[in-house]
Protein backbone atom coordinates (compact mmCIF):
# COMPACT_ATOMS: atom_id res chain seq x y z
CA UNK A 1 0.00 0.00 0.00
CA UNK A 2 1.35 3.33 -1.03
CA UNK A 3 2.07 6.35 1.30
CA UNK A 4 -1.03 8.37 0.11
CA UNK A 5 -3.29 5.42 0.69
CA UNK A 6 -1.94 4.56 3.96
CA UNK A 7 -2.80 8.58 5.30
CA UNK A 8 -6.36 8.04 3.79
CA UNK A 9 -7.56 5.08 5.63
CA UNK A 10 -5.75 6.64 8.86
CA UNK A 11 -7.90 9.38 7.99
CA UNK A 12 -11.06 7.68 7.53
CA UNK A 13 -10.53 5.49 10.29
CA UNK A 14 -9.83 8.61 12.71
CA UNK A 15 -13.15 9.71 11.16
CA UNK A 16 -14.83 7.16 13.36
CA UNK A 17 -14.09 8.69 17.02
CA UNK A 18 -15.85 12.25 16.72
CA UNK A 19 -18.90 10.04 15.00
CA UNK A 20 -19.26 7.87 17.25
CA UNK A 21 -18.87 10.58 20.10
CA UNK A 22 -21.72 12.51 18.59
CA UNK A 23 -23.59 9.35 18.46
CA UNK A 24 -23.38 8.49 21.80
CA UNK A 25 -23.97 11.73 23.04
CA UNK A 26 -27.47 12.11 20.85
CA UNK A 27 -28.38 8.95 22.34
CA UNK A 28 -27.62 9.50 25.69
CA UNK A 29 -30.01 12.96 25.41
CA UNK A 30 -33.29 10.57 24.57
CA UNK A 31 -32.38 7.54 26.70
CA UNK A 32 -31.31 10.00 29.72
CA UNK A 33 -34.13 12.65 30.03
CA UNK A 34 -34.23 11.77 34.23
CA UNK A 35 -30.57 13.36 34.16
CA UNK A 36 -30.06 15.41 31.60
CA UNK A 37 -33.60 17.18 30.96
CA UNK A 38 -37.18 16.29 29.49
CA UNK A 39 -37.19 17.44 26.07
CA UNK A 40 -40.35 18.26 23.41
CA UNK A 41 -41.43 16.65 20.51
CA UNK A 42 -39.69 19.36 18.58
CA UNK A 43 -36.03 18.19 20.43
CA UNK A 44 -36.68 15.24 19.94
CA UNK A 45 -37.23 15.15 16.10
CA UNK A 46 -34.23 17.02 15.87
CA UNK A 47 -31.87 14.79 18.18
CA UNK A 48 -33.14 11.61 16.00
CA UNK A 49 -32.41 13.44 12.68
CA UNK A 50 -28.64 13.96 14.27
CA UNK A 51 -28.55 10.11 14.92
CA UNK A 52 -29.81 9.16 11.24
CA UNK A 53 -27.29 10.95 10.01
CA UNK A 54 -24.17 9.81 12.48
CA UNK A 55 -25.41 6.26 11.67
CA UNK A 56 -24.92 7.36 7.80
CA UNK A 57 -21.67 8.68 8.25
CA UNK A 58 -20.18 5.31 10.21
CA UNK A 59 -21.47 3.68 7.32
CA UNK A 60 -20.06 5.25 4.65
CA UNK A 61 -16.44 5.66 7.15
CA UNK A 62 -17.14 1.59 7.48
CA UNK A 63 -18.10 1.16 3.59
CA UNK A 64 -14.54 3.45 2.70
CA UNK A 65 -12.27 1.10 4.78
CA UNK A 66 -13.60 -2.00 3.22
CA UNK A 67 -13.35 -0.77 -0.09
CA UNK A 68 -9.45 -0.01 1.10
CA UNK A 69 -9.15 -3.89 2.73
CA UNK A 70 -11.05 -5.40 -0.17
CA UNK A 71 -8.40 -3.73 -2.80
CA UNK A 72 -5.79 -5.00 -0.59
CA UNK A 73 -7.05 -8.63 -0.85
CA UNK A 74 -8.43 -9.16 2.92
CA UNK A 75 -11.53 -11.21 2.53
CA UNK A 76 -12.73 -12.69 5.93
CA UNK A 77 -15.74 -15.87 5.05
CA UNK A 78 -17.52 -16.79 7.34
CA UNK A 79 -20.32 -18.98 8.15
CA UNK A 80 -24.13 -17.11 7.29
CA UNK A 81 -27.36 -17.31 6.39
CA UNK A 82 -29.89 -15.02 3.94
CA UNK A 83 -31.91 -14.73 7.22
CA UNK A 84 -28.77 -13.16 8.79
CA UNK A 85 -27.89 -10.87 5.95
CA UNK A 86 -31.40 -9.18 4.68
CA UNK A 87 -32.23 -8.71 8.62
CA UNK A 88 -28.61 -6.93 8.99
CA UNK A 89 -29.43 -4.95 6.15
CA UNK A 90 -32.96 -3.73 6.75
CA UNK A 91 -32.29 -3.06 9.80
CA UNK A 92 -29.51 -0.45 8.89
CA UNK A 93 -31.30 1.12 6.15
CA UNK A 94 -34.62 1.20 7.99
CA UNK A 95 -32.51 3.17 10.60
CA UNK A 96 -30.48 5.13 8.19
CA UNK A 97 -34.38 6.40 6.78
CA UNK A 98 -36.11 6.86 10.26
CA UNK A 99 -39.22 4.18 8.37
CA UNK A 100 -40.13 3.10 12.36
CA UNK A 101 -39.52 -0.75 12.22
CA UNK A 102 -35.84 -1.46 12.72
CA UNK A 103 -36.41 -1.97 16.58
CA UNK A 104 -38.74 -4.53 15.95
CA UNK A 105 -36.96 -6.36 13.08
CA UNK A 106 -33.48 -6.13 15.83
CA UNK A 107 -35.05 -7.37 18.49
CA UNK A 108 -35.99 -10.77 16.51
CA UNK A 109 -39.97 -10.74 16.44
CA UNK A 110 -39.55 -11.45 13.27
CA UNK A 111 -37.21 -14.28 12.89
CA UNK A 112 -39.11 -16.01 10.18
CA UNK A 113 -39.20 -14.85 6.93
CA UNK A 114 -43.13 -15.45 6.37
CA UNK A 115 -43.42 -12.94 9.50
CA UNK A 116 -40.34 -10.67 7.95
CA UNK A 117 -42.44 -10.29 4.73
CA UNK A 118 -45.97 -9.27 7.03
CA UNK A 119 -43.88 -6.08 8.78
CA UNK A 120 -42.13 -4.47 5.78
CA UNK A 121 -44.31 -4.73 3.09
CA UNK A 122 -46.67 -2.06 4.28
CA UNK A 123 -43.54 0.29 4.12
CA UNK A 124 -42.81 -0.87 0.51
CA UNK A 125 -40.13 -3.72 0.66
CA UNK A 126 -41.01 -7.15 -0.49
CA UNK A 127 -39.00 -9.74 0.28
CA UNK A 128 -38.96 -12.52 -2.91
CA UNK A 129 -36.63 -15.24 -1.18
CA UNK A 130 -37.50 -19.48 -1.00
CA UNK A 131 -38.23 -20.68 2.45
CA UNK A 132 -35.62 -23.09 1.98
CA UNK A 133 -32.84 -20.44 1.10
CA UNK A 134 -33.68 -18.09 3.79
CA UNK A 135 -31.71 -20.30 6.37
CA UNK A 136 -29.81 -22.28 4.41
CA UNK A 137 -25.95 -22.08 5.66
CA UNK A 138 -23.95 -20.13 3.14
CA UNK A 139 -20.16 -19.12 3.76
CA UNK A 140 -19.79 -15.80 2.27
CA UNK A 141 -17.90 -12.19 2.94
CA UNK A 142 -20.55 -11.26 5.33
CA UNK A 143 -19.39 -7.90 5.27
CA UNK A 144 -19.32 -7.17 2.29
CA UNK A 145 -21.96 -8.72 1.12
CA UNK A 146 -24.40 -6.66 3.40
CA UNK A 147 -22.34 -3.32 2.53
CA UNK A 148 -23.45 -4.29 -1.24
CA UNK A 149 -26.95 -5.10 -0.47
CA UNK A 150 -27.11 -2.10 2.00
CA UNK A 151 -26.22 0.14 -1.47
CA UNK A 152 -28.79 -1.55 -3.88
CA UNK A 153 -31.59 -1.44 -1.15
CA UNK A 154 -30.72 2.22 -0.24
CA UNK A 155 -30.67 3.34 -3.83
CA UNK A 156 -33.87 1.68 -4.48
CA UNK A 157 -35.72 3.10 -1.66
CA UNK A 158 -34.43 7.11 -3.19
CA UNK A 159 -35.90 6.28 -6.83
CA UNK A 160 -38.95 3.68 -5.70
CA UNK A 161 -42.75 5.79 -6.36
CA UNK A 162 -44.27 2.49 -4.31
CA UNK A 163 -41.95 -0.33 -3.59
CA UNK A 164 -39.17 -2.40 -3.99
CA UNK A 165 -38.44 -6.35 -3.86
CA UNK A 166 -35.24 -8.02 -3.03
CA UNK A 167 -34.76 -11.38 -3.98
CA UNK A 168 -32.19 -14.17 -4.72
CA UNK A 169 -31.56 -17.48 -5.43
CA UNK A 170 -28.30 -19.85 -5.80
CA UNK A 171 -26.46 -20.76 -8.94
CA UNK A 172 -23.14 -22.27 -9.57
CA UNK A 173 -21.89 -21.96 -6.47
CA UNK A 174 -22.90 -17.79 -6.24
CA UNK A 175 -25.50 -16.18 -4.28
CA UNK A 176 -27.02 -14.07 -6.94
CA UNK A 177 -28.89 -11.15 -5.47
CA UNK A 178 -31.78 -8.83 -7.27
CA UNK A 179 -32.82 -5.58 -6.05
CA UNK A 180 -35.59 -3.86 -8.26
CA UNK A 181 -37.94 -0.64 -7.64
CA UNK A 182 -40.66 0.72 -9.52
CA UNK A 183 -39.37 4.28 -10.48
CA UNK A 184 -38.65 5.71 -13.24
CA UNK A 185 -35.18 3.65 -14.40
CA UNK A 186 -32.10 3.86 -15.61
CA UNK A 187 -31.99 5.50 -19.20
CA UNK A 188 -29.75 3.27 -21.53
CA UNK A 189 -27.23 6.72 -22.40
CA UNK A 190 -26.50 6.56 -18.84
CA UNK A 191 -25.68 2.74 -17.87
CA UNK A 192 -22.08 3.33 -18.23
CA UNK A 193 -21.89 6.42 -16.38
CA UNK A 194 -23.57 5.68 -13.33
CA UNK A 195 -21.04 3.08 -11.79
CA UNK A 196 -18.34 5.92 -11.79
CA UNK A 197 -17.93 7.90 -8.93
CA UNK A 198 -20.19 10.80 -8.23
CA UNK A 199 -22.14 10.73 -11.13
CA UNK A 200 -26.43 10.83 -10.10
CA UNK A 201 -28.16 9.47 -13.40
CA UNK A 202 -31.27 12.71 -13.54
CA UNK A 203 -30.75 15.81 -14.38
CA UNK A 204 -32.76 17.57 -11.80
CA UNK A 205 -31.60 19.30 -8.52
CA UNK A 206 -33.80 17.10 -6.47
CA UNK A 207 -31.86 14.03 -8.09
CA UNK A 208 -28.53 15.11 -7.40
CA UNK A 209 -29.27 15.93 -3.58
CA UNK A 210 -30.78 12.38 -2.98
CA UNK A 211 -27.34 10.28 -3.64
CA UNK A 212 -23.28 11.76 -4.41
CA UNK A 213 -23.41 8.43 -7.00
CA UNK A 214 -20.24 6.69 -5.07
CA UNK A 215 -22.71 3.54 -4.03
CA UNK A 216 -22.56 1.49 -6.83
CA UNK A 217 -18.70 2.72 -7.78
CA UNK A 218 -17.81 0.90 -4.58
CA UNK A 219 -20.54 -1.83 -5.25
CA UNK A 220 -18.12 -2.36 -8.63
CA UNK A 221 -14.79 -2.36 -6.40
CA UNK A 222 -16.07 -5.07 -4.12
CA UNK A 223 -17.56 -7.23 -6.40
CA UNK A 224 -14.50 -7.15 -8.64
CA UNK A 225 -11.93 -7.61 -5.81
CA UNK A 226 -14.33 -11.01 -4.44
CA UNK A 227 -14.82 -12.12 -8.01
CA UNK A 228 -18.40 -11.25 -8.43
CA UNK A 229 -20.14 -9.45 -11.04
CA UNK A 230 -23.23 -7.09 -11.65
CA UNK A 231 -25.78 -6.78 -14.05
CA UNK A 232 -28.23 -3.50 -14.61
CA UNK A 233 -31.54 -4.22 -16.28
CA UNK A 234 -34.84 -2.80 -16.20
CA UNK A 235 -36.33 -0.07 -18.79
CA UNK A 236 -36.55 3.55 -18.73
CA UNK A 237 -39.78 4.82 -16.93
CA UNK A 238 -40.56 1.16 -16.03
CA UNK A 239 -38.08 0.56 -12.55
CA UNK A 240 -34.74 -0.20 -12.68
CA UNK A 241 -33.66 -3.95 -11.89
CA UNK A 242 -30.02 -4.53 -10.18
CA UNK A 243 -28.63 -8.31 -9.92
CA UNK A 244 -25.12 -9.27 -8.33
CA UNK A 245 -23.92 -12.81 -8.22
CA UNK A 246 -21.46 -13.29 -4.98
CA UNK A 247 -19.12 -16.01 -5.05
CA UNK A 248 -19.52 -18.77 -2.04
CA UNK A 249 -17.23 -20.64 -0.53
CA UNK A 250 -17.69 -24.60 0.37
CA UNK A 251 -18.70 -25.21 3.46
CA UNK A 252 -15.99 -26.21 6.45
CA UNK A 253 -16.40 -29.67 7.60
Amino acid sequence: MGKNEIKTELLIHDIKVPVSVINAGAQSLLARQDIYGTLTEKQEKVIRRILRNAKSSQCLVNDALEIARSSQGIMNYADTCLARVVTNVLVEVMDLSGIDLSDTVKSGEVQELQRLREKVEPVGIKLGFDRDLWKKPLRLEECKTIQILRNLLTNALKYRLKEVEISGYLENGRLCLKVCDDGKGIPRSDRKAVFESYFTSGASIDDAVKSHGVGLAGIMVLLKDMGGDLFLEGEENRGAEFLVRIPCKKQET
